[in-house]
């Protein structure tokens, strides 16, 4: 039986990471799973047991800043923002997300 899903294509995630803080300014974790949920009208979730770990990854590869601040309900977290290495990242990432969907459209299409 077929389940219908809506993980994260594998590979996918740091283009959305990078992607959501570059519009949508420094978040923290959470933040950034419901802006990917919301901009996606529900078609994709982030669970956080791999957000976190690619967030460490990505500010270990000099992507992302972090910084302690406070949310909006008045809690600690750590906010993440895009760094000037992650903004010439994210265009690569834009430029292989378009040459992979171009490709797999092409399969599609061809008859």
């Amino acid at each position: 039986m077929a389940r219908n899903r809506n993980d994260i294509l594998q590979g996918t995630l740091a283009l959305l990471v990078l992607r959501s803080l570059a519009v949508a300014g420094p978040m923290h974790g959470y933040a950034i799973t419901s802006h990917i949920q919301l901009v996606s009208a529900d078609l994709l979730r982030v669970e956080e047991g791999s957000l976190y770990p690619a967030l460490h990854r990505m500010e270990q590869d000099g992507w992302l800043r972090s910084t302690w601040g406070v949310t909006e309900k008045n809690r600690e977290a750590r906010f993440y923002s895009i760094t000037a290495r992650g903004r010439k990242q994210l265009a690569e990432e834009q430029a292989s997300w378009s040459r992979l969907t171009e490709g797999v459209s092409r399969v599609l299409r061809y008859t």
